[in-house]
């Protein structure tokens, strides 16, 4: 397994506060090599972060690039309510929004001696970052790619975190945030209910979940949600949830998305799953449209939103095989 490294920094936050931060993230292939950078997304961690595209023989491959995976601010790896040192611990954490992310990797990249991206590779959360990151520093990424996204969160896709969010927070251990324990009861609730919304109806209807070995969806459901999700810190998925939100990059153009889709000067490559629930691919398809150089390609799946993140091995491979048109040199 790769090293993970941590990068200590001073960051000024929007919200007005300046946390003590810290980065972690890991490195693959050589520096001297064309970089590319791969954030971490809601409940992703760095070990399982699109590995699907960064293997040997993958498009992202460390024999060509050099391939920088950090963690989200509040995504447990990075600076976040359950690691952070008082006072800013728990629920005192303060909130992190994209922008801070975005700052905070350019420092990183400052440190690593890059002066600018070829690459900027993300799914889920991790498009969103991607779409910060060319739009706040359009001279430092070639390219960047998107995969089940969005340049902006919608009123839809707002109401659905709301709604997960309340799972935890009306549990009967989670105590306004003040719990010495792990909240079990409301992750597990979390992990139920959004489950639901990152698959899809076709998903069930094709009984998918023999592709991966279960004999049952309710198995499935069990293992890989309800299990997985009491991994993670309550405050920890509260502060994500507020981070994906908040995701909005018109917010540089007064409001005015078209504007800010314009002004990325990279190549983008918009790769939405036809059915994902809440990034929603008629999105995406406006999105494209409003780019200098955008390029749309739809991922056909019966797995939903989580498509985008290695769970549909047929898709792993068309991915690779779009990434790779947009890499040829």
């Amino acid at each position: 397994m790769a090293q993970y490294n941590k990068f200590d920094l001073e960051l000024p936050l929007k919200c007005g506060a300046t946390l003590p931060a810290f980065l972690t993230y890991k490195t693959l292939g050589d520096p001297s090599n064309p970089a590319v950078m791969i954030p971490t997304c809601y409940t992703g961690r760095i070990a399982g972060t699109m590995n699907y595209l960064t293997g040997e023989d993958n498009a992202v491959s460390p024999k060509k690039f050099f391939v920088i995976i950090v963690g989200l601010l509040g995504g447990s790896e990075s600076s976040s309510p359950s690691n952070q040192p008082a006072p800013f611990n728990g629920k005192n954490f303060p909130e992190t929004v994209y922008e801070d992310n975005i700052n905070a990797q350019v420092k990183l990249l400052e440190h690593l001696g890059i002066k600018k991206l070829y690459a900027y590779i993300g799914y889920s959360m991790g498009g969103q970052q991607a779409y910060y990151f060319a739009t706040m520093y359009p001279d430092l990424v070639q390219k960047i790619v998107p995969v089940a996204s969005s340049a902006k969160t919608s009123g839809f896709n707002w109401n659905f975190l709301e709604g997960v969010k309340s799972t935890v927070k009306a549990s009967s251990d989670f105590y306004t945030g003040d719990y010495k324990e792990p909240v079990i009861v409301g992750t597990k609730a979390f992990g139920r209910v959004y489950s639901n919304w990152a698959l899809s109806y076709e998903w069930f209807e094709t009984e998918a979940w023999k592709e991966v070995g279960f004999e049952s969806s309710e198995a499935y459901m069990l293992e890989d949600w309800e299990k997985r999700l009491t991994t993670w810190d309550a405050n920890d998925l509260l502060q994500m949830a507020v981070t994906w939100q908040k995701g909005d990059i018109s917010s540089f153009f007064d409001g005015d998305l078209n504007k800010a889709l314009a002004s990325i000067k990279a190549d983008v490559l918009v790769m939405p799953s036809r059915t994902d629930q809440y990034f929603r691919w008629e999105a995406s398809v406006k999105e494209a449209e409003g780019l200098k150089s955008g390029t749309l390609a739809i991922i056909e799946t019966v797995w939903g939103h989580i498509a985008g993140g290695g769970a549909d091995a047929k898709a792993n491979v068309w991915i690779n095989e779009q990434v790779n048109k947009l890499f040829s040199f």
